[in-house]
């Protein structure tokens, strides 16, 4: 029996010796247990933002004048009597008025009972942009019932505007990182690689663009661009100039590892042997090293979800009717909103989660880049 044993943790020991170095990194990365969690939450959430019609409760557009502000359903299985229910209902809602503060607020009516539903027919939508469809994922056939997140001052339910948020906010990430992650490791790779006068003509064009501040030049594009574009039109526009400039930092990273690289042998052996620079910077060199690059991406996506926010909270990001996390928190920009309704800080949270994901799949890449420790 402990023969067999060992046996086994022999022959498992000789398999992982005989695994390529991106099975390796694999290996070590399902070991890193937040990393884990964090690909996993990101999963989930990219996933409810491309599908959003399906998984919404209603339309992001619609507006009921019987909600207005309404604080999140709650979801029960045992009713006011006691009665256990294995189908989860929600109670309806009628608005009461406090008589000093004048004040309206709303409370259960318990005497109404909706129970809730999977794959139920809703509001029609256009699932991504063009498949029609009319089925929801989870809600209540009843119009104006169930808000799992309450609704804004329009009366729109918040749960299907953070759904939609997502897919605007975590999209505008990849954007930005594509074309940050292209141009730095060609500029990065051109001047590391052969130095000289094209290496210090380069870096002072870095130097220049790393001098320029990024929110007065999203105010001056902002203003500058058409007044009949769409504000999504405008924001790609404005997010893929800024790309063009935020690509200086990961082309000094870029610049260090080749000047580090490039007299190395393998380097010698592929020129000998009659390739190309071309081929050798993005077959050779670039590859050494992709383990950082992958990192460097995964890293930089927060910090764009995080720009995104941030700018569209001011005012200077996104504007509705575009829905994303930034344009959603502006409704809760004052202290009074925030302690009468503080449900309208739910999609902060959506922003803090997927940062850390991105944060914890980041540092899971960045233990597994080395396999070898």
């Amino acid at each position: 029996m402990a023969f067999g044993k060992k046996k086994k943790a022999a022959s498992a020991e000789e398999a992982m010796y005989m695994e390529t170095q991106w099975q390796l990194i694999v290996r070590k990365f399902k070991k890193h247990k937040l990393a884990m969690v964090g690909l996993i939450i990101l999963i989930i959430f990219y996933t409810l933002g491309i599908f959003s019609e399906f998984f919404a409760t209603q339309d992001i557009a619609k507006r009921s004048t019987a909600a207005i502000s309404m604080p999140p359903t709650a979801i029960h299985f045992v009713d006011e009597e006691g009665h256990f229910s294995l189908q989860p209902f929600v109670y309806g809602k009628k608005q009461e008025e406090d008589p000093v503060t004048w004040r309206k607020y709303y409370v259960d009516d318990t005497s109404v009972k909706h129970k809730l539903r999977f794959f139920y027919k809703g509001d029609p939508y256009k699932l991504l942009g063009f498949i029609p469809g009319d089925i929801h994922f989870f809600g209540t056939p009843e119009p104006d019932v169930f808000f799992p997140f309450g609704t804004d001052s329009s009366g729109r339910d918040l749960y299907s505007r953070v759904l939609s948020a997502l897919r605007i906010s975590l999209s505008t990430g990849l954007v930005g990182v594509f074309f940050t992650f292209i141009l730095g490791c060609l500029f990065g790779g051109i001047s590391g690689f052969y130095g000289g006068k094209v290496d210090t003509v380069i870096q002072r064009i870095i130097e220049f663009l790393m001098s320029m501040p990024s929110i007065p030049l999203w105010m001056a594009l902002a203003a500058a661009f058409p007044t009949n574009w769409s504000s999504l039109k405008t924001y790609f526009a404005i997010t893929i100039i800024l790309s063009l400039i935020g690509w200086t930092s990961l082309a000094r990273v870029v610049r260090g590892k080749l000047l580090e690289l490039r007299n190395e042998d393998f380097v010698t052996a592929a020129r000998v042997s009659g390739a190309t620079d071309r081929y050798i910077i993005l077959k050779h060199l670039l590859p050494s090293f992709s383990s950082y690059l992958i990192v460097n991406i995964t890293l930089a996506i927060p910090t764009m979800i995080l720009s995104e926010t941030s700018l569209s909270f001011l005012g200077i990001g996104l504007t509705p009717p575009i829905v994303s996390l930034g344009v959603l928190l502006q409704d809760a920009q004052s202290i009074n909103t925030i302690s009468m309704y503080p449900w309208l800080m739910i999609p902060g949270f959506f922003v803090v989660v997927s940062v850390l994901a991105f944060n914890f799949v980041g540092d899971g890449l960045r233990d597994a880049a080395d396999p070898y420790k």
